[in-house]
């Protein structure tokens, strides 16, 4: 689309109907931003339902042959011409005025990596619990920045400038899907880019009823987080996560599944360590202490 100024991009998997749904909720938002949808190996009518979307606006379908998780988000920044990136999952959209808004944030602060939106949770509307805890961020408000500082965000209700984006590498593969944002937010923060929480830019999230059971999303999001501290926290605390992962396995056993696949994942964690900036282990710090 002539003119456009944010893409939205969507990686989904087996979610026809969902992603249906919210391609129609994008096609209704002025100006109609361009919509790069990412197929993570969907085994469902996903490809052809999109095709067959196209008249609802500027629609590119990228078809990936495996599910690459969070990374497949990559692909379709990296296909984007727009300075920035709206993330979508296939149950969210962004309410109407939302990238108009964040356009001009963004454009008045050149240091922003990134804007964490206000998540509006199904039909009630009503806050998660994330954008909560985000709004009254311990790390604080300097006020030569848009909103409170953050060190992490829900992909789902995430604007980027596509630049830092890529600047920082994007999503992990290793990963994959689970907690994947905090990597990415500490990644921004160390090459000095700023993220901010934005009450004002909001997004809605209709959680789908497809979805893995809530066992194997704890055991990657523990996976996860263990993964990150030995990839950029200090040696003792990167240490001690795994120790605290392989004593917590005696009192919650999906710990023992969390704990194998991390350490599974140690010999490519290891190979891509690298610490941290002192700002930013401080203010990780600053986090952890106040939760």
């Amino acid at each position: 689309m002539s003119g456009a100024r944010t893409t939205v991009v969507i990686a989904t998997r087996n979610r026809c109907a969902e992603l249906l749904r919210t391609l129609g909720k994008l096609a209704g938002l002025c100006p109609r931003p361009p919509i790069v949808v990412v197929d993570n190996g969907s085994t469902d009518a996903t490809a052809a339902a999109v095709d067959a979307a196209g008249q609802l606006g500027d629609i590119r379908l990228i078809r990936l042959p495996r599910n690459e998780g969070a990374a497949a988000r990559n692909v379709g920044v990296a296909q984007a011409r727009t300075p920035y990136v709206a993330f979508a999952d296939d149950d969210s959209w962004w309410a109407a005025d939302a990238l108009p808004t964040a356009e001009r944030i963004l454009d008045e602060h050149p240091r922003v990596g990134l804007l964490a939106a206000r998540t509006l949770v199904g039909a009630e509307e009503h806050g998660d619990p994330v954008s909560e805890q985000m709004s009254a961020s311990p790390l604080g408000h300097d006020p030569g920045l848009p909103g409170p500082s953050v060190l992490g965000f829900l992909a789902c209700s995430a604007i980027v400038r596509r630049t830092a984006f890529l600047d920082a590498g994007g999503f992990s593969r290793l990963l994959h899907f689970g907690g994947e944002e905090e990597l990415l937010a500490y990644d921004l923060a160390a090459l000095g880019w700023h993220l901010c929480y934005v009450d004002s830019v909001r997004a809605h999230h209709h959680p789908s009823l497809v979805r893995d059971d809530r066992l194997s999303r704890d055991v990657r999001q523990l996976r996860n987080e263990t993964l990150v501290t030995w990839m950029r926290r200090p040696a003792p605390v990167a240490v001690r996560a795994g120790v605290e992962l392989l004593v917590r396995t005696l009192r919650y056993p999906p710990a023992g599944l969390a704990a194998a696949a991390a350490l599974a994942r140690l010999p490519v964690a290891l190979a891509r360590r690298h610490r941290l900036p002192d700002d930013v282990e401080r203010r990780i710090r600053m986090l952890n202490g106040a939760t």
